[in-house]
């Protein structure tokens, strides 16, 4: 019995051929497949899933024990502002405010600007040992902050004039050179000289002994009696040394230097043996002597006619021949006639020094070098004045005036 069935094409069978390849490849995909099959996969830990990003949530506060730290423009700002405190209370000279307020300005920012401020007020209240503390302090934090060099030689200058205020000269000289090596300043080498020559004051007031410079004067005399020059000059020395204020030394010691022909060193002499006495008349004279040695004529009347005045002035004139004889010998070989010359040209030249023309100029004396024509006694009382003595004398010298 037929039966029609409404069913759907099926494929056909594949043939044998086809079935043995489809095993065969079902085979070899299968062998290569094998090593992953034979290896268990280490199991993936499964990556956290990304949450969406959200607002972050405010930090929890600090503990109040924990101190943020200030930004530097703020601590320098307010370090200057005590700063600036300091200042107003030291010029109202209240130097332990200013101190407190210094001290607060260098807690707040290491600026050794502050130190410095603060020895200074240290200085000004009397307290040196503080300021002398303070000063070390800030060189040393500023060697260790690279601070200007200038700020540095502050901080010594105010070392140097801490000791200064102590007494301890030799330690203000030190500082003092300390400073300058940072950085040269007029005052601070000022201050370093002015101690320097302090200390060589000390020094030389502390060998003063009256007595062994007279012991020193009587050996120099024997020594110069015997001609033994160098020692008396040594002699001398020691005197000058334990009697700086004594001029016979220096007068002295400028006539054993003349002997040893050493002419400048002896008007040098006589001329300190005068600023301790103007009154010591022998000392003009061997300075004179030692001026005529070197041919410094007109030095040499000069110096005469201040011997002339002096001695003069004290009221006893028992130098004024001597004096006037040494002025003569230097007026005459001042104007005497250089070799070869005649008495003509030798006139010609005199009356061209202008020392003399000025003289011969002077209205006061043209006219009492008419007087003296006519009367020649007149001349001896206008002699009387040391100015016009001092310009006859010179005329005299120069062959203007001859004196029978």
């Amino acid at each position: 019995m037929g039966i029609d069935l409404n069913m759907p094409d099926m494929p056909e069978p594949p043939a044998a051929s086809s079935a043995s390849a489809s095993e065969d490849a079902s085979a070899s995909a299968a062998t290569d497949s094998a090593p992953k099959a034979e290896e268990p996969k280490a199991k993936e830990v499964p990556k956290p899933t990304e949450e969406p990003k959200t607002k972050e949530e405010p930090k929890a506060e600090e503990p109040e024990d924990v101190t943020m730290a200030e930004p530097e423009e703020n601590t320098k700002e307010l370090a200057d502002k005590a700063k600036a405190e300091g200042n107003a209370l030291y010029k109202q000279r209240k130097f332990d405010e200013a101190i407190a307020a210094y001290n607060r300005a260098w807690d707040t920012h290491k600026d050794i600007t502050y130190l410095n401020n603060r020895a200074a007020a240290e200085f000004e209240k009397g307290d040196y040992d503080e300021t002398i503390k303070t000063c070390n302090e800030a060189i040393e934090q500023g060697r260790e902050v690279r601070a200007d060099y200038k700020i540095i030689a502050k901080s010594f200058a105010r070392l140097g004039n801490a000791y200064l205020k102590k007494e301890d000269l030799e330690n203000a000289v030190k500082y003092f050179d300390k400073s300058l090596t940072e950085h040269r300043t007029p005052d601070v080498l000022n201050k370093l000289r002015a101690t320097q020559r302090e200390i060589k004051i000390r020094e030389a007031n502390s060998y003063v002994d009256p007595e062994k410079a007279e012991a020193a004067r009587l050996e120099g005399k024997e020594y110069f009696t015997k001609g033994d020059w160098p020692n008396a000059v040594k002699a001398y020395t020691e005197m000058v040394k334990r009697a700086p204020e004594d001029a016979r030394g220096y007068s002295n010691r400028a006539a054993a230097l003349a002997k040893l022909l050493s002419f400048p060193d002896a008007v040098e002499d006589c001329n300190k043996a005068i600023e301790k006495d103007p009154s010591f008349i022998r000392a003009y004279i061997r300075k004179a002597n030692a001026q005529l040695a070197m041919r410094e004529y007109a030095q040499v009347m000069e110096t005469l006619n201040v011997a002339r005045e002096k001695d003069l002035a004290l009221g006893e004139g028992k130098n004024v021949s001597e004096i006037d004889q040494l002025f003569n010998k230097a007026a005459s070989q001042r104007f005497q006639a250089i070799e070869g010359e005649t008495a003509e040209q030798t006139m010609e030249r005199v009356s061209r020094d202008p020392e003399i023309v000025s003289i011969l100029q002077d209205p006061v004396m043209q006219g009492i070098l008419g007087q003296a024509r006519e009367n020649p006694a007149a001349l001896q009382d206008h002699m009387k004045n040391p100015e016009v003595s001092k310009k006859i004398n010179m005329l005299i010298a120069a062959g203007v005036i001859r004196t029978r």
